[in-house]
């Protein structure tokens, strides 16, 4: 059990503020490890949140099955369901990989988005220009304004829920089956979203399908330009996903916001954190239509390097920006964190999946020397960031 100080459902209330009731959900592998650095983030912001955050903590995944059997216990869905925002760190791991399915971690994390109803996911690949040496792609390619695109992903429909599934005996043989399956208002919805963040940014939106073979992206693509109408300012186009994924890759810059359905967007974003350098570098929102909302950080559980003290938590406090923006709407606050994570990379304070670019760019006076952080010693510098930049707002 993680350490927050005063917080909980019973906790007294201390100001006039509202309060919000956040559950935690560290998860396995790294996950408690980088929860806790935004919760500790949190905390050193809360006194100027426009709410009073109380919070407790929740089995998931692995953790969970450990503890009573099932990756999703009835008391952590009834508290997701009940909380006004839900944190989560990581799921699975090898030591949970032989059970069946139904008990595997995994499922817990599918249940739950499914439960809360969580349909669009936001997963933004930011790259500042200061930190293009942490990209693989060239100079050239990334451009003077580095990498800012927005992965808006289906995330409760698709191929990952479809029935029938399942592996099956016919004919003497074992055959698989998994079903990608969309209606109309699924689509419609998470396309919604992304049209009006397309025109809240002044940016160009692409739909990304697989129109030319499957039926699901042919109504996908109807869907999109009936909807299309109501937004005539926003510039929209279609791209295949085998040459969207090329394009992500040869001329990312050419994309603002992309939407797209669940598998594809689930494969695309993981592609878009080796452009950014490292998958620890990326956040992830999943909105629900009048729920509350689920934060995640992108990575894994990394069961390899769990426990090490050497995992990068920048995902993570990324992702506490995200909800500072979507659910508190402190913007100003949200900024800030973003600012101070950049900041303290730029400065050469890097975990060690990102030393090795920093070297190398340093060679070259791209990059201050590296001075390698623990997880800790990470989120510790960016809190004192964060602050620094909180009092100069304040004069």
């Amino acid at each position: 059990m993680l350490s927050y100080g005063s917080s909980g459902p019973d906790a007294p209330q201390t100001s006039a503020r509202p309060r919000l009731d956040l559950l935690v959900l560290p998860g396995d592998g790294i996950g408690p490890e980088v929860v806790r650095e935004g919760v500790l983030l949190l905390r050193e912001l809360e006194p100027s949140l426009p709410a009073e955050l109380h919070i407790r903590e929740g089995a998931i995944g692995g953790a969970a099955v450990d503890e009573v059997g099932d990756p999703l216990p009835a008391d952590t869905l009834s508290a997701a369901l009940s909380a006004g925002a839900v944190f989560l760190g990581a799921v699975g791991g090898p030591r949970w990989e032989n059970l069946p399915a139904e008990r595997r971690p995994e499922q817990g994390l599918l249940r739950l988005r499914k439960e809360m109803r969580v349909f669009a996911n936001l997963r933004p690949l930011r790259l500042p220009p200061e930190l293009s040496f942490l990209s693989p792609l060239r100079l050239e390619i990334l451009g003077e304004g580095g990498l800012d695109v927005l992965i808006v992903r289906e995330l409760v429909g698709g191929i990952y829920f479809g029935e029938p599934r399942g592996i099956f005996v016919e004919g003497g043989e074992r055959v698989a089956v998994d079903t990608l399956r969309y209606r109309e208002e699924e689509i419609a919805r998470v396309v919604d979203v992304a049209f009006r963040i397309a025109r809240t940014q002044g940016k160009p939106l692409a739909s990304v399908d697989k129109a030319n073979v499957l039926a699901s992206s042919r109504l996908w693509r109807e869907v999109v330009e009936a909807k299309r109408a109501e937004y005539p300012d926003v510039p929209v186009r279609h791209v295949l996903v085998d040459a969207f994924a090329m394009d992500l890759v040869r001329r990312p810059t050419a994309y603002g916001v992309v939407v797209t359905e669940n598998l594809f967007g689930d494969i695309l974003s993981d592609l878009g954190g080796a452009l950014v350098g490292s998958l620890g570098l990326l956040p992830s929102a999943s909105l629900s239509e009048g729920g509350p909302h689920l934060y995640e950080p992108v990575h894994g559980s990394a069961p390899d390097i769990a426990g090490q003290g050497i995992a990068n938590p920048a995902g993570m406090l990324l992702t506490v920006a995200m909800f500072l923006r979507h659910t508190l709407a402190a913007e100003d606050a949200a900024s800030a964190v973003e600012a101070a994570v950049f900041a303290t990379i730029a400065r050469g304070r890097v975990t060690p999946d990102l030393a090795e670019a920093c070297r190398r760019a340093h060679a070259s006076g791209r990059c201050p020397a590296p001075e390698v952080l623990s997880t800790a010693e990470f989120g510790a510098a960016v809190r004192e960031e964060v602050l620094r930049r909180v009092m100069r707002e304040r004069g």
